[in-house]
Parts: C-alpha cells; structure tokens; sequence
C-alpha cells in the first residue's frame, strides 16, 4: 500500500510553486501519493491563525521575503519572476479547477494542472484570474475546457470542505504538508518530509 501526503497549497503562493516539482520527485522517489487539496488562504485561513496578507505585512518582512525568494529560487532552479505582473489575483477558480481536474481526470493530472497555474503567475505573467488564460491553460494541460468550468457543480463545496480541513488540522500558511499526521510548513521542509517517507 503507498504511503500518501496531504498537499494543502493555493495557486498564488510561490512557495508552493517552488517546492512544486521537488515534492513531485520525492513521493515518486518513495512511492507516496499526493492529495492535492487547495484552499482559500487568504480569506478564510489566515483571519483564523493570525496569517497577514502581504500588502499588509511590515517592510521589513517584506523585503526579506524577496530575499529568501532569491534564495530559493536559485536552489530549487524554479525561475519564478519576484514580482509577477498578476500578483495578488483571484485564483478562486484556479483552485476549483484543481478540484475539478482531480475530480475528472485524477491526482496526476490535478497535480500537473496546478503546477501549470503557479507557473503561469510565476513564471510566465498570466492572469489566473482571466477565463481566457485558464481555457487556454486547461487546453495546454490536455483538459477539455468546458466540462472542466461546467460539469463538475460541487467543487465550490470542496473548496470550501479542504479550507475547512486545513484550519481544523492547524494550517496556517502554504504549501502545507502532512503525512502520517505531521505536519510539515513550507517547501523548505521538504528535506524532512522526505526523511520520513523514507523511513
């Protein structure tokens, strides 16, 4: 029986997007699964568990986090742009679509989907709040378009059921990890997730 992961993300953090593919290599180095399950972050996590939006956050804070950005974009070979052109946006739908990938097509292709919306933010100045970028992205990714916007009605509820989840397991920040019930903050604990999966 595989060993699985629980993935709480959302499609406008990039430190999501940076540990993206390295979370991808460890589990199939391991034989995990990975449970993607977005959640709305900004909205409803972070008025719950003392989460500030960036805007908001000291100059301080702010200033650093372009440095740990550098940091780590180096490292993990990500070239995501420090400051996207579309950054904050509305990835409400991103997210669903995640949902609705998982829901239709399964966890590899919610897991391919998702690393292609953080890389359209990231790294290539698209707007994942354009239904026109996301049809497009969507038939990159080999997805019919349509079913994925219309067919599936209850993805707002999973939505809105992972959000509920993360803040009932203590998340406060993505990405968020959790496997055999430790939790794991931060694409730069990824070393210690793979610890133990490996043993």
């Amino acid at each position: 029986m595989n060993k699985t992961v629980d993935y709480f993300m959302h499609p406008q953090s990039p430190w999501s997007c940076l540990g993206h593919d390295e979370l991808h290599r460890i589990c199939a180095l391991h034989n995990a699964d990975i449970r993607i399950k977005p959640i709305d972050l900004g909205n409803k996590v972070f008025p719950v568990s003392g989460g500030v939006p960036l805007a908001k956050r000291a100059p301080q804070r702010q200033d650093y986090r372009f440095v740990e950005l550098e940091r780590w974009r180096a490292k993990r070979e990500v070239a995501i742009n420090l400051r996207p052109r579309f950054f904050p946006a509305n990835a409400d739908t991103a997210c669903r679509l995640i949902i609705a990938a998982d829901r239709l097509h399964g966890a590899h292709a919610a897991f391919d989907l998702a690393g292609r919306l953080m890389r359209a933010t990231w790294c290539q100045e698209r707007d994942v709040a354009d239904d026109h970028t996301l049809r497009a992205i969507l038939h990159e990714a080999g997805m019919p378009a349509d079913p994925m916007f219309l067919a599936i009605p209850d993805t707002h509820q999973v939505f809105d059921a992972y959000t509920q989840e993360a803040m009932d397991r203590g998340v406060f920040g993505v990405p968020w990890y959790v496997f055999e019930g430790t939790p794991y903050w931060g694409q730069d604990r990824l070393e210690f997730l793979e610890r133990a999966l490996a043993s």
